[in-house]
């Protein structure tokens, strides 16, 4: 048996081409918006289909009153005119201490995919760092209906491998071997998803 072992270890491997043909473009034309409301939901993430208009009054009844909410530098000044901000400013970003005493964090987003209801974010316009979406304990992410695409593929044509991508399929959640659901263990216990039709 040990030589057998001994010889597949040192016999030479083929080298395996494997296709990378996958289909990228969309399934529907632009990205499905009822079927990225429903997959999100699923996940046990709010979602509030909305119009540009009720933003600012969308995060302000989501925010307890009194508690202030971290934001990206550049997350435009409309969407938070109802609220108490923090900014995490590059240069002179929050401490893990200060944001995990905000109420909330609010955030874009880089795009949605329709078939899995994943939020990406790769730390562009109104995104943040990453530490900004895992430390605090609600997340609330602004997406507009034209930045959905469909599918996995489809995303990855679409975003920047060198950025530092992160995915987020619903508030964070595990379970141990009984399947007991723990939310909030490696980032936010609460995920509103803002819908935002423009």
């Amino acid at each position: 048996m040990l030589a057998r072992i001994r010889s597949a270890l040192t016999a030479q491997l083929e080298e395996v081409e494997v296709p990378r043909d996958y289909e990228r473009s969309p399934l529907s034309g632009k990205g499905d918006v009822d079927r990225f409301a429903d997959a999100t939901a699923e996940y046990r993430a709010r979602v509030h289909r909305i119009d540009t208009t009720a933003i600012s009054t969308t995060i302000a009844s989501l925010v307890a009153t009194g508690q202030p909410v971290a934001v990206p530098a550049d997350v435009p000044k409309e969407w938070i005119e109802r609220v108490d901000t923090v900014v995490d400013v590059p240069g002179a970003p929050l401490t893990v201490e200060q944001l995990d005493l905000v109420g909330a964090v609010v955030t874009g987003c880089a795009l949605g995919i329709a078939v899995t209801g994943t939020l990406v974010l790769d730390a562009g316009a109104t995104q943040g760092r990453r530490a900004l979406t895992l430390v605090p304990d609600h997340h609330i992410c602004v997406v507009f209906t034209d930045q959905i695409v469909d599918s996995v593929p489809e995303a990855f044509s679409a975003l920047n491998p060198t950025s530092p991508l992160t995915f987020i399929s619903g508030p964070s959640a595990t379970s141990d071997i009984e399947l007991n659901r723990v939310e909030g263990v490696h980032g936010p216990r609460t995920l509103d998803v803002l819908l935002v039709d423009r």
